[in-house]
């Protein structure tokens, strides 16, 4: 039995659902709009500021969408209410980062400097020279491109070196045994 599922969407002030035929829902609210076309293996209603998502049986793949489809409503919901962020750190000799209009450039020790520029419906800020802070409405593309970023260096284990997420814990390694010289 899904828990999530059973749980209702309650709608914050300003966000309205809408639910077509087809499953399409479409959350409308202050910070923009955001559209997701859910399984019609569940039943999605409006009721009084709350959205509920009810299945029809409890075969497998319906107890399976039943609790993703609640779980996408939520998302959207938040991310039209509040939005979401992802934070970043660097860490490096020389690694920075700076922001030229709506173009994200790093430096990560390559030859060059990295250009990024945002995506559609997402935006970066650098609050110091090693922080990015990725912002948007949409919680699977803000996650998406933070991976996107922290993929371009990842945290090495022996001196720690790279971009990561904020409080992310690297597991460190123990470099290489010294050898006794002359023996």
């Amino acid at each position: 039995m899904s828990r999530i599922g059973l749980k209702p969407v309650v709608l914050p002030a300003g966000v309205e659902v809408k639910v077509d035929d087809n499953n399409l829902v479409t959350v409308k609210g202050p910070n923009g709009e955001l559209q997701e076309q859910l399984s019609g293996l569940i039943n999605i209603e409006v009721k009084d500021q709350e959205v509920l998502v009810t299945r029809s049986s409890d075969d497998k793949e319906h107890r399976e969408q039943h609790g993703l489809g609640r779980t996408l409503i939520a998302n959207m919901v938040e991310g039209v209410s509040k939005g979401f962020e992802k934070k970043l750190e660097m860490q490096g000799v020389g690694y920075k980062a700076e922001k030229k209009g709506d173009t994200l450039v790093l430096s990560l020790g390559f030859s060059h400097p990295v250009e990024w520029k945002d995506p559609e419906g997402i935006t970066t800020e650098v609050p110091s020279a090693t922080q990015i802070v990725v912002k948007g409405i949409d919680k699977a593309h803000v996650g998406n491109y933070a991976a996107n970023i922290r993929g371009l260096r990842k945290p090495e284990p022996y001196k720690g070196k790279g971009i990561r997420y904020e409080g992310e814990q690297i597991r460190r390694k123990e470099g290489k045994a010294g050898v006794k010289g002359g023996e």
